[in-house]
């Protein structure tokens, strides 16, 4: 998977609170057509009045799950970017809300890896977390301790079926 090539072009929402943070994303995103938004109401007008490829929500501050969905109804694939809210409750809420990803913002600087991917599995005409989770499970068990899926063990039973399942798919395609 060739992230610059799949993101060539893409529309792509950015909805932070933090300037800077919205500066950032449209840099490193350069290769695609970038709208940022720093608040909850200025989304819903760009929502209102143009198509999307993908969107990058913040959770806090611009009301992101209400924001998740409005992109989740209009099925635009919806990337969480959080820094305040990195917890496993918000992990699990995002997921079950439609969320495709859910990213630190310390790994801002790998955004436009984990973009390409949730677009090209909707491309696939899938809707998996395999590549982002596998690629950030580590931080998560480093961040919420290594028994962090313990207290919700059967979504989690569940989520590893589907994450089981959607590599297997993946392998029957190499």
């Amino acid at each position: 998977m060739d992230p610059q090539s799949i993101l060539e072009k893409k529309k792509i929402l950015v909805v932070d609170d933090e300037p800077d943070v919205l500066d950032t994303l449209e840099e490193l995103l350069y290769m695609c057509v970038v709208d940022k938004a720093a608040g909850f109401d200025e989304a819903v007008r760009l929502l209102r009045n143009k198509t999307y490829d993908a969107a990058i929500l913040d959770i806090m501050g611009v009301k992101g799950y209400d924001l998740l969905k409005i992109t989740h109804r209009l099925d635009i694939p919806a990337l969480m970017l959080t820094a305040h809210a990195l917890t496993p409750d918000n992990l699990k809420i995002s997921i079950e809300q439609g969320a495709d990803a859910y990213v630190p913002k310390d790994k801002l600087a790998d955004i436009p890896l984990y973009v390409a991917d949730i677009l090209n599995a909707r491309q696939e005409g899938k809707r998996t977390h395999v590549r982002w989770f596998s690629l950030l499970k580590p931080i998560f068990d480093k961040l919420f301790g290594e028994n962090w899926r313990k207290k919700d063990r059967d979504f989690w039973d569940k989520f590893d079926e589907k994450q089981m399942s959607a590599r297997d798919d993946i392998q029957k395609m190499d």
